[in-house]
């Protein structure tokens, strides 16, 4: 019973963690009462993560209040035992991952709110809207674009983005809004399984400096395998017929386009410091920072044009100066903040030696392949971030290929249940009451043979890598 509470739970729990951090010999705690209190701990702290959609309280909060008890009770031992610095060392080892990761997702979300202040994805929205297309080249254009977009963007705004699309055309038709919603999050999930940017479990991976940013780019056709093969199947369940069009037209606001070009830029920056000059890639994002905040300053300067605009009817919209910080304030801080829980939470666990043990039952008994298929399994459950989270702290021995597949079972793995993948779950919010568990559950065999066929192509046209 102690060895199955263990494994369940450590990977229905988020987290980065040290094994040794800093300290020689640390104490075996696996089967000391603070270690099995601290797996109690977690996975009541979880279970109220899981039901955030019904309890409607933020999945911050039972993380945060988790890792503050559980390094009180690692401290609590070592203190006892004379080793009076060895959690706050790994405390701080495990705040500066954290900082990194934080800092590097409020950069990209503060150019993200920037865009849509500027009216980029609503005038995206608009003219799909617009062109007459059917609902299955709406189907189709959706999914193709929450493909592509995915990579920069990353698969939550991707999908909010076109599920605003897929309500907004779908109108009264349930079934195609959630068949659509359905194709969107696997879309976006696939998508963003390619790219360092697309995915929060991408992103720990390059940032850790396992994969490069260019290695990536070997799951583009595994990932495209995963979106087709189900959106070719639910296809066919799409009703052949046209939307009711909109007269509305949206035009994006003055210096849309110079902002979609700087995150461009930001993004190489970041790239440009992590492959050339061997710095951390939150460096280059930070400085990319800047680029928004000169130019914010420059359309601040010159608001009088935008008054102008919207009083010669040209644009519509606020009056409002563009403030950077405004940006910076509207970052999804309940999401940064329960990574900052996953860090904590899971090193405590890992200090503990529990993902020790979890890594040789895995990786060791089982084999890297086996294991690496579970993962994905599991992020269907759990969801993908504490899962990658679990494994980077495991740090197994693995080939490039192996280390590709769990970052592609992560990804992907997710899409085949709707509280898989925060995608999902966003859209579950969206379209309450359309957009369902049991709605997606219904196409999980045609997600999970996406699934299946995407490992498959992987072993196959990356074979030299493993």
């Amino acid at each position: 019973m102690k060895n199955i509470l263990s494994t369940l739970a450590l990977f229905l729990l988020p987290g980065i963690a040290l094994a040794s951090a800093g300290v020689e010999k640390p104490l075996d705690l696996t089967t000391h009462g603070v270690g099995y209190a601290a797996l109690v701990i977690f996975v009541i702290a979880y279970l109220f993560v899981m039901a955030e959609e019904f309890t409607h309280l933020r999945k911050s909060k039972p993380v945060i209040l988790a890792a503050g008890i559980i390094w009180a009770l690692i401290a609590y031992v070592y203190v006892s035992n004379g080793m009076t610095e060895a959690a706050e060392i790994a405390v701080r080892h495990n705040l500066l991952e954290y900082a990194e990761l934080m800092l590097f997702l409020l950069v990209a979300m503060t150019y993200i709110n920037a865009m849509a202040e500027r009216r980029v994805f609503d005038a995206l929205r608009s003219w799909l809207i617009n062109k007459g297309f059917n609902f299955r080249q709406i189907f189709w254009m959706t999914g193709i674009l929450a493909f592509f977009i995915s990579p920069v963007a990353d698969n939550l705004t991707t999908a909010l983005l076109m599920g605003a699309v897929v309500m907004a055309v779908g109108g009264d038709d349930k079934k195609f809004i959630s068949i659509a919603l359905i194709n969107v999050v696997v879309a976006a999930n696939a998508g963003g399984a390619f790219s360092p940017f697309g995915d929060i479990t991408t992103l720990m991976v390059w940032q850790k400096g396992i994969v490069e940013f260019d290695g990536f780019f070997a799951l583009f056709i595994p990932s495209a395998v995963n979106f087709l093969v189900p959106a070719m199947i639910m296809h066919f369940a799409i009703p052949n017929k046209k939307p009711t069009a909109s007269s509305e037209i949206i035009v994006m606001k003055r210096g849309a386009i110079i902002i979609i070009g700087l995150f461009l830029a930001t993004i190489v920056t970041a790239v440009s410091y992590h492959s050339f000059l061997h710095l951390p890639p939150v460096l280059g994002m930070l400085t990319g920072l800047s680029f928004l905040q000169f130019f914010g300053y420059y359309l601040k300067k010159t608001h009088h044009r935008d008054v102008e605009q919207i009083q010669s009817g040209r644009t519509v919209g606020d009056v409002v100066p563009f403030d950077v910080f405004n940006k910076i304030s509207r970052a999804e801080w309940d999401t940064l903040l329960f990574f900052y829980g996953v860090v904590l939470a899971v090193g405590g666990l890992g200090f503990i030696g529990y993902l020790s043990m979890a890594s040789e039952v895995m990786y060791d008994q089982w084999g890297p392949l086996s294991a690496n298929i579970a993962v994905g399994i599991l992020s269907a459950i759990v969801d993908n971030i504490p899962v990658m989270f679990a494994v980077l702290t495991m740090n197994p021995e693995m080939s490039q290929g192996h280390w590709l597949l769990v970052t592609l079972t992560a990804g992907v793995g997710g899409s085949l249940l709707s509280i898989g993948s925060a995608a999902g779950v966003a859209l579950m919010g969206q379209a309450r009451g359309i957009y369902t568990f049991f709605a997606h559950l219904k196409w999980t065999w045609a997600v999970g043979l996406g699934y299946a066929l995407s490992i498959w192509v992987h072993l196959w046209i990356n074979a030299s890598k493993f």
